[in-house]
Formats: C-alpha cells, sequence, structure tokens
C-alpha cells in the first residue's frame, strides 16, 4: 500500500506561481512508481494534468512551457511547479501514483492509477 499526502495549494493571482508537493511512503521501496498530477473543478471529470514514468515526463497542452514535474527519490517526493499560473487553473490538484506505465497510452485514464492523496486546492484570480 502507498500513501500520498498533497501540499502546497494556495490563492494566487494570475502570473504567480507555486510549487505543490507529494509526499509518498508506505511500500513506495517495493517497486518504482509512475507519478501524476490530476485536476478537477466543480461539476468536472478529474483531468490529466502531466506524469512522471520514470524519466518519461508528459504534459498536456495547456499547461507545457509553464508546469514542470520532477521527483526527489531521497525525500520520496513528486514536486509540480506551476508557473505563469492563469485562472483557468483553478482547480483542487490530485497526486496520483501506480506501478510504471509500461505503455504511455495509459498515462492519461485516472482508472490507470492505484493510489491517489487528498487533493489540494489552487486558485488562481485574474
Amino acid at each position: 500500500q502507498v500513501q500520498l499526502v498533497e501540499s502546497g495549494g494556495a490563492s494566487v493571482q494570475a502570473g504567480g506561481s507555486l510549487r505543490l508537493s507529494c509526499v509518498a511512503s508506505g511500500r513506495t521501496g517495493a517497486y518504482d512508481l509512475a507519478v501524476g498530477w490530476f485536476r478537477q473543478t466543480p461539476g468536472k471529470e478529474r483531468e490529466f494534468v502531466t506524469v512522471l514514468n520514470w524519466n518519461d515526463r508528459y504534459y498536456i497542452d495547456s499547461v507545457k512551457g509553464r508546469f514542470t514535474i520532477s521527483r526527489d527519490n531521497v525525500k520520496n517526493t513528486v514536486y509540480l511547479q506551476m508557473n505563469n499560473l492563469k485562472p483557468e487553473d483553478t482547480a483542487v490538484y490530485y497526486c496520483a501514483a501506480t506501478p510504471l506505465f509500461s505503455s504511455s497510452v495509459n498515462y492519461f485514464r485516472a482508472s490507470s492509477y492505484s493510489y491517489w492523496g487528498q487533493g489540494t486546492q489552487v486558485t488562481v484570480s485574474s
């Protein structure tokens, strides 16, 4: 079992930056994990944002060049650096993890991930 805890959400103005953290605990050493970030707004489905699968990184078009996913293996932490934030980035952001993907086609589906954090709110005002 793996537990994920996100932090770093806040309210910022458009153009600002935030860094979200996702700390993994539990059986994190039993196997390598792919870690992704999703976001969700009220009334909408959870949206894939980015994933770090071994050394492969993938971002949705709307965040390319603004968001960066990275990991610190010593701290068992994955970060999401978000720059030049826009009001449309407002959402609850969730960290998700699963054993390494063998195919990138599975990156985008929330159902592909076995473990989820509780979410952290990001609010961007114009």
